[in-house]
């Protein structure tokens, strides 16, 4: 029988020429599809947005911090945008799991955008299994973007590495230090990027050898990455590039570069630097700058600066219109530079002061403390008596009482003398009246009773700093305590004293009612924290109890401090985080994607406008729209202001610890701490709530690990004046066309 050939079939039977073609296509597609599955993770074929559908299912899984086949799934989209998407995710909900993938991400994407993504979202993990991959990239010398992020990341983990590990973190810093060397040195134009990660990644991780190199960057052209530079040379206290820094200090045109060069003369006590921060805290034009060094003079306690400082800020009626804030400011630094010589005229300065202030500045009560302690509980006890008219004197002011407590535990630092001992025992007293007002018998007439227990404490840190022979039992008592905080600083100070039984106990019957507490966990967080330091079978199996908590945060710290015990690895315990949001607020959040929403912010000192960032921090944009919009934060006082680097506010209790009432999960994103940005405060991870802040300028330690989720745009010279104490009147949120839809005028 006649077999034609395929060629003859092709020119004969077209039916059958059409299904060849077919199976040679289908053949060629599989084989070249099998080829690329070995090569790339995938062939990127668009890059269109992430559809709504798939975004809702990715932020669904990052507010529930689960990581499943679903997400990983997505790690092969053809989409390059949703695995972007999709890594970032990952990197926020934090599991381990995720990183063999992350990193095949890293190593074969075809989009250095995802290369980039997931060097990020590793970082975030912090975990050690990702970082020789990132090093290879580091090394690998290529991709600007991905080489950067991978420098990022390696900061991160090396800053996350247990103590014992420190030979591995200083092998990470070294790598960081050779990306930083080959931009330095590099003939081409240098990766900005990659400099600026890299500094501040080896300020994370430390490194002891980062001097030199980092010092060459106060030279570039770029003002950010001199900032930069000296801000790592100071928060790692290098000796390094001196004659660059007194120039950047003189005549650099940019007043973040003068600010941060003047912190590092101040980290590294350097006394010939001190004409040059004097001539800036007299002279500079700009606060920041004039903070940052007066804060530089403090350590280097050179009294000729003194006079000055005193001629320049005087306090009387004619200049009322001096910075509370940068007067705080000289109030620490005269403490410091003038400690142990009770000089009279400093005194006067601060008691001026202190009647503008009042009494619940613990920057002025401190720098009283400093001068003499002596001196200090003298005019206390003349107070005492003045007001008590032979009963107890009763602080209803609670920040007067913290204050106090908060000089108080300077009495605890002073050398051991005959004079000493004296003022330590009264100190004692007075805080024992503090915590006990009903009880107590003091001996030196004043009264300092705390009427609110937001001040109990500082009061308990003061009382634990001396180190009193009835700690334990005072302790436990506060255990006992209806307030959240209070118990939770009891659990605290136990967990630094040495294992004891009574104490153990006590923790155990402690953590039931803390683990009821449904507004607050710090008391529960705090009590397990003090458990695991017991380190005993007992114990530990206290702790076990916890990992039936509905509460997210409260397993996790109860795996983690299992595991660091070695009682066993509960990780399988910690399971997914049972949100509070549903279906509506998802969709709600999302539906803002794209669109202008800003917040108006008034103040008893003006108003200013923070742009919102729905498209990066979706549930944390929403979360504080529902706040703002029932008034939540209307007449609340701005409780931490800090020049030159935040104001905070979105405390109800005022005292720092207070919130709405529940958690919300971070949304690290890639958006820098810039001047301006705000960000959400938090006191661990996913423990955000209704805290914000802004910067006063850059902040680059704090990238990565605070959500940013806004900008403001106009009035930033509102939130430069703010003070401790001023109060947010409204926040009003606005809504408006993108700017390509905004209609011409």
């Amino acid at each position: 029988m006649y077999s034609p050939s395929p060629i003859a079939a092709f020119s004969i039977y077209p039916r059958i020429r059409a299904l060849l073609v077919c199976f040679l296509f289908v053949s060629l597609s599989n084989g070249i599809a099998a080829q690329r599955r070995t090569r790339v993770l995938q062939n990127p074929t668009s890059g269109d947005p992430v559809s709504k559908i798939l975004l809702l299912q990715i932020v669904r899984a990052e507010d529930e911090r689960r990581w499943d086949n679903d997400l990983r799934h997505l790690f092969s989209a053809r989409n390059s945008n949703v695995r972007a998407r999709a890594a970032l995710a990952a990197g926020r909900i934090g599991n381990e799991g995720a990183v063999p993938d992350l990193i095949t991400l890293l190593q074969k994407d075809d989009e250095s955008e995802v290369r980039a993504m997931a060097a990020f979202a590793l970082g975030e993990i912090e975990s050690s299994l990702a970082a020789d991959a990132l090093v290879a990239v580091v090394r690998d010398n290529q991709n600007g973007l991905v080489r950067a992020r991978a420098v990022e990341a390696l900061g991160k983990i090396a800053a996350a590495l247990p103590k014992e590990q420190e030979p591995r973190q200083q092998e990470l810093a070294t790598v960081i230090l050779e990306a930083l060397t080959f931009e330095a040195r590099r003939r081409s134009a240098p990766d900005s990027l990659t400099i600026l990660l890299g500094l501040t990644a080896t300020l994370r991780a430390k490194s002891t050898k980062a001097g030199p190199i980092v010092a060459e960057f106060l030279h570039y052209s770029d003002a950010r990455i001199r900032a930069d530079a000296a801000n790592t040379l100071a928060r790692l206290k290098l000796n390094a590039g001196n004659e660059q820094l007194r120039k950047l200090v003189a005549t650099d045109a940019d007043s973040i570069v003068r600010a941060n060069a003047s912190r590092v003369f101040g980290a590294t006590e350097n006394k010939a630097a001190v004409g040059a921060l004097l001539d800036q805290a007299l002279k500079d034009k700009d606060s920041r700058v004039r903070v940052s060094a007066i804060r530089a003079l403090a350590p280097l306690k050179t009294t000729q600066a003194v006079k000055q400082l005193l001629s320049a800020y005087a306090i009387d009626n004619r200049r009322r219109d001096l910075n509370a804030g940068e007067l705080l400011e000289v109030a620490s630094a005269f403490g410091r530079i003038y400690q142990g010589t009770a000089d009279a005229e400093v005194s006067k300065w601060l008691l001026d002061l202190r009647r503008i202030v009042g009494a619940t500045a613990p920057e002025v009560e401190i720098a009283l403390v400093r001068l003499s302690g002596m001196n200090y509980l003298l005019h206390l006890g003349k107070e005492g008596s003045a007001k008590r008219a032979g009963q107890k004197t009763l602080l209803t002011d609670w920040r007067a009482a913290s204050a106090l407590a908060q000089a108080l535990a300077e009495i605890a630092t002073l050398p051991e003398s005959g004079e000493n001992k004296s003022i330590k025992t009264q100190a004692i007293e007075i805080l024992a009246g503090m915590l006990d007002y009903r009880n107590s018998g003091l001996v030196i007439n004043t009264l300092v009773a705390v009427h609110s227990e937001y001040a109990v404490p500082d009061v308990l840190r003061a009382y634990a700093a001396f180190k009193p022979t009835d700690l334990d039992d005072v302790l436990r008592t506060h255990l006992k305590e209806s307030d959240v905080i209070v118990r939770g600083t009891a659990a605290d100070l136990l967990g630094e004293l040495p294992p004891d039984e009574r104490n153990t106990q006590a923790l155990i019957s402690a953590l039931p009612l803390a683990l009821a507490d449904r507004q607050l966990n710090d008391a529960a967080l705090s009590i397990l924290d003090a458990l695991g330091k017991q380190k005993s079978a007992h114990a530990n199996d206290a702790i076990k109890t916890a990992l039936d908590s509905r509460d997210y945060l409260i397993r996790r710290k109860a795996v983690a401090v299992l595991k660091a015990n070695g009682a066993g690895d509960f990780s399988s315990r910690i399971g997914t985080l049972q949100t509070r949001n549903t279906l509506v607020d998802y969709t709600r959040a999302l539906a803002r994607s794209g669109k202008k929403f800003n917040a108006v912010v008034t103040t008893s000192r003006g108003a200013f406008t923070i742009a919102l960032l729905p498209d990066e921090a979706p549930l944390t944009v929403d979360n504080f729209i529902q706040l703002a919009r029932r008034g939540y934060f209307g007449g609340i006082t701005i409780h931490r202001v800090v020049p030159n680097f935040v104001i905070q506010d979105g405390d109800p209790r005022g005292d720092g610890n207070g919130g709405p009432g529940y958690q919300i999960r971070c949304e690290i994103n890639e958006i820098p701490y810039n001047r301006g940005a705000v960000g959400m405060a938090l006191s661990g991870k996913d423990t955000g709530g209704s805290q914000w802040f802004v910067t006063h300028s850059p902040q680059p330690h704090l990238d990565g690990g605070y959500t940013v989720f806004g900008n403001v745009v106009s009035g930033m010279e509102i939130v430069d004046r703010l003070v401790r104490g001023d109060v947010i009147r409204s926040i009003t949120i606005t809504e408006s066309l993108p700017r390509t839809l905004t209609r011409r005028r």
